[in-house]
């Protein structure tokens, strides 16, 4: 993913359950009124608040649903099982950026708040949605499925791990998962070459401030150009995060901006991830309401 640093300013099939038959009755000579009544039907519906060992799979089929309890390791956790609504075509599930696709990703983003105690893009955690088969839509089948992944990190490749235990409850307070600081590094781009993450209190040069909220209209950024809406997002997060003017802020540190990736932006998230930058000293704490005097105007 390309992630521009700003200038820094100087001065997730369908199971047919039939209900099983009764043995034959007493012989009256009918054959067919003495078998118990054949159920109707059941669409396979997922389970929410349950764990599973593979990986996320944007399609949901019968035949690989094998769910854990979340006690044991596992790579994705069911938070919500949702229903889409409105205008649908029968035959084929919403396709990835349509209407309803929105509306479910916007839905699993509430329950993914709610569930977790904040916004799951402090953490190191991406959301999925998974909807049924095309054969068990054409059935009837009309859920979507939240899912969470825990990542190694998101300023790389947001690779999946392995875990134990239930994110609910995760973000209340801080921990393990949440974004801290970073000893970033460049290239003569200047994108992020590298940000592995480091305790604040060790010398780094970049810091989680927090997300901003991007506007449903905005395009994914694909050109120099169209990063300048993002750093200007930023800025402001990065001004409120320090406790610093937000006319000044840009003279006191760069910014970084991370937004989701282009399928995920084509879902619906517009959440971008931000950090300050330090080009010219090394820090060795957060700047977390550091105000004006932990980060002073650049003067040269």
């Amino acid at each position: 993913m390309r992630r521009w640093i700003a200038a820094l300013a100087v001065a997730g099939a369908v199971g047919l359950g039939v209900s099983g038959c009764g043995a034959p009755g007493g012989a009256d000579g009918n054959l067919v009124d003495d078998w118990a009544a054949m159920g109707e039907p059941t669409l396979f519906t997922p389970e929410a608040r349950t764990c599973h060992p593979g990986s996320f799979a944007e399609t949901v089929y019968l035949s690989s649903y094998f769910p854990v309890d979340c006690s044991a390791s596992h790579q994705v956790e069911t938070i919500h099982v949702g229903t889409f609504t409105g205008s649908l075509d029968a035959t084929t599930p919403p396709a990835a950026g349509s209407a309803p696709r929105r509306a479910a990703y916007a839905e699993c983003d509430r329950q993914a708040r709610s569930f977790l105690g904040a916004d799951w893009r402090v953490a190191r955690l991406w959301l999925g949605v998974a909807i049924p088969s095309e054969r068990a839509w054409l059935a009837g089948a009309r859920w979507f499925r939240c899912d969470l992944v825990e990542v190694i990190e998101v300023e790389e490749n947001g690779l999946p791990t392995s875990r134990t235990g239930s994110l609910e409850g995760a973000l209340r307070s801080p921990g393990p998962l949440h974004l801290t600081c970073y000893a970033a590094t460049v290239d003569r781009n200047r994108q992020v070459d590298r940000m592995p993450a480091v305790d604040c209190d060790k010398p780094h040069n970049s810091e989680f401030a927090g997300v901003w909220q991007a506007p449903e209209d905005l395009g994914y950024p694909d050109e120099e150009r169209d990063w300048q809406a993002f750093f200007d997002g930023c800025y402001g997060v990065v001004a409120r995060y320090v406790e610093v003017p937000h006319s000044s802020v840009r003279f006191r540190t760069a910014v970084v901006a991370l937004p989701a990736r282009p399928d995920d932006w084509k879902a619906g998230d517009r959440g971008v991830r931000c950090y300050l930058w330090s080009s010219d000293r090394r820090l060795t704490r957060s700047l977390k309401g550091a105000g004006p005097d932990g980060l002073p105007i650049r003067t040269g």
